[in-house]
């Protein structure tokens, strides 16, 4: 079996061009309902012979039991009559993404290897804190921008991730965490991030379309405060991000200057810092008390100086942004171009845009242990040959 793309975005060398591709089918020829909205799932199910009236019904059900009890299994459905079970479960499916690995760090993240039903293999994150528990969730398999300073950035761009391959990971995170039934009372995952693979904003429909079924109240519930969706700067994209999909922002700034910018982060030289930062300010229901998020890889001798700090906060002053600046102390990796800047050189450089009346918060690194840390993401599948990957999706679905 050879793992064919759905539409996606081709990298250039600087932006992606779209072309079509073929998607690629479940083996079983069955209907995938995660990741649909409840309509598409009542048209599913007019679509397979059942009346009306009884689509609408069986609909709210099957949503129901999908995402307030993390039930797969057609026939654990109680208030669906047994003689229908057969029926749903020949037509239609419920999964998650196949899990290859898992694995803990000694600071409690987790990371899972993960593999579409495709063969493709793909990462997330879980994070968790005193306070909170962030789930860093993957967009694409792959990613097409190139970030120097970025592991994941090393890898091509395969294909995008779907709506079911979206939401699955917050599901799968749920099974893993033991938190079915749930309310949002006592949840140990309370945060989302499309901070994991690739660039949300390349996978716009996918990404809004999961992210709407995350957050619908009778959904998995989780507010539109508590998701932050990480871009490197995909400018046009970014107030139609505000507009329908409407969660926190944060933006891979990274550097201040074109010329140190257009080398660590490519897409700056087709949206430079000034359109990004104008797109920032525009961006809907940005204010003090829901601020853009800055991200800032510290680079030893690149982008770490007084001078950098100084004209960062002057960057923010200019366009009147409701901000604060994530410093990430720089998580290496074999091969990467960079050093992390010293912890002094770090603090240094907070002390500067603190005193310039914006927060400025160090990174504490997490999981770098499992490769699991910002930058640090970047399957292993990529050291064993297409062959042997095709060979091992094949099993997986024979």
């Amino acid at each position: 079996m050879s793992a064919d793309t759905s539409l996606m975005p081709i990298p250039g060398p600087i932006d992606p061009v779209p072309v079509p591709r073929a998607a690629s089918p479940r083996a079983d020829g069955k209907v995938e309902l995660i990741g649909l909205s409840r309509d598409a799932i009542r048209a599913e199910l007019e679509a397979a012979g059942f009346e009306p009236k009884q689509a609408r019904l069986r609909s709210k059900q099957i949503w129901h039991w999908i995402y307030n009890r993390g039930v797969s299994d057609f026939a654990a459905m109680t208030d669906i009559a047994k003689a229908q079970s057969p029926r749903l479960a020949e037509r239609f499916a419920i999964t998650r993404p196949i899990v290859v690995e898992a694995q803990v760090s000694t600071d409690g993240t987790r990371k899972w290897l993960l593999r579409t039903h495709d063969g493709h293999d793909f990462e997330m994150v879980f994070i968790p804190d005193a306070d909170r528990g962030t789930l860093c969730v993957s967009s694409q398999v792959g990613c097409t921008l190139n970030c120097r300073f970025c592991h994941t950035g090393t890898m091509k761009l395969v294909r995008n991730l779907d709506a079911a391959e979206i939401v699955g990971q917050v599901m799968l995170a749920r099974d893993a965490l033991g938190e079915w039934p749930s309310s949002p009372d006592g949840r140990m995952l309370t945060n989302i991030v499309m901070m994991g693979m690739g660039e949300p904003l390349y996978n716009f429909e996918n990404v809004r379309d999961a992210l709407k079924i995350v957050m619908d109240g009778d959904g998995l519930g989780l507010s539109k405060r508590r998701i932050t969706l990480s871009t490197s700067g995909v400018v046009p994209m970014m107030a139609r991000a505000g507009e329908e999909i409407g969660v926190n922002l944060a933006v891979s700034l990274h550097a201040v200057t074109k010329e140190v910018r257009d080398e660590i982060v490519p897409i700056n030289k087709k949206y430079g810092i000034d359109q990004l930062l104008a797109a920032c300010a525009a961006y809907p229901g940005a204010n003090n008390a829901r601020r853009i998020t800055f991200e800032y890889v510290m680079l030893k001798d690149k982008n770490d100086s007084d001078a950098d700090a100084r004209e960062l906060v002057r960057l923010i002053r200019h366009y009147k942004l409701p901000a604060k600046v994530n410093l990430i102390p720089f998580n290496p990796w074999p091969g990467a171009p960079y050093e992390c800047s010293s912890d002094e050189r770090i603090r240094a450089f907070s002390t500067i845009v603190f005193q310039g009346g914006i927060s400025a918060p160090v990174r504490t690194p997490r999981g770098r242990d499992i490769d699991a840390a910002c930058g640090q993401l970047k399957t292993t599948a990529e050291k064993r040959s297409r062959a042997d990957l095709d060979r091992e999706a094949a099993a997986q679905l024979a």
